[in-house]
């Protein structure tokens, strides 16, 4: 589990499916409304509080962003909305779900580890992705599709030998990286760099 905080009343939390798996909840027990998932929430907003100092008392909005074989990230925003009763034992919370994200986001210090990545890539014939710089690093983004003819999960481990997943949302990506090459992304690093 990773923490950032993004605003005063605002907090970012990365969860990868292995941490859901260390606390014994499955990928598709996440949405659901059961105990050991409020359990989860109240861990991950106490160490927020330990942390960042994420004083989360009263309502709070929850968003929850899925990365594809990757984890999810959470966004938890304190809410204006004044109640006047707050009872600890029951958590009602707003979600809002982007299930509809087929981005594999991926993180990389140094644009030598992506160089790397493009020569195995480009060796079992996978040409795509887009490379952007944000935040002093780089960041790829592929489409679930731009793994054939690996697996999804094969993909994503070959992947992660040269980088880390990323924490950002292909939104705020779009939004504030900047592109460096815009198509088939492994193919040009390799075309270039070989």
């Amino acid at each position: 589990m990773r923490l950032e905080r993004l605003a005063s009343d605002k907090i970012k939390i990365f969860l990868s499916f292995d941490d859901l798996y260390d606390r014994g909840i499955s990928k598709d027990e996440i949405w659901m409304d059961v105990p050991k998932v409020h359990d989860l929430f109240r861990d991950m907003i106490n160490e927020a509080s330990d942390e960042l100092g994420f004083d989360a008392e009263g309502p709070v909005i929850v968003e929850v962003f899925a990365l594809p074989s990757q984890g999810m990230i959470v966004i938890v925003t304190i809410s204006d909305e004044e109640s006047d009763t707050f009872d600890d034992s029951f958590i009602e919370l707003q979600i809002t779900l982007d299930v509809n994200n087929n981005n594999l986001l991926f993180r990389f210090e140094c644009i030598e580890d992506v160089i790397q990545l493009s020569k195995e890539l480009n060796r079992i014939g996978i040409a795509a992705g887009k490379l952007y710089h944000f935040e002093d690093g780089y960041i790829l983004s592929f489409d679930e599709r731009d793994a054939r003819p690996l697996d999804v999960d094969t993909f994503v481990s070959m992947v992660l030998e040269f980088g880390d997943t990323a924490t950002v949302t292909a939104y705020r990506l779009e939004e504030y990286g900047k592109v460096i090459i815009r198509n088939n992304a492994m193919k040009q690093l390799n075309k270039y760099f070989s």
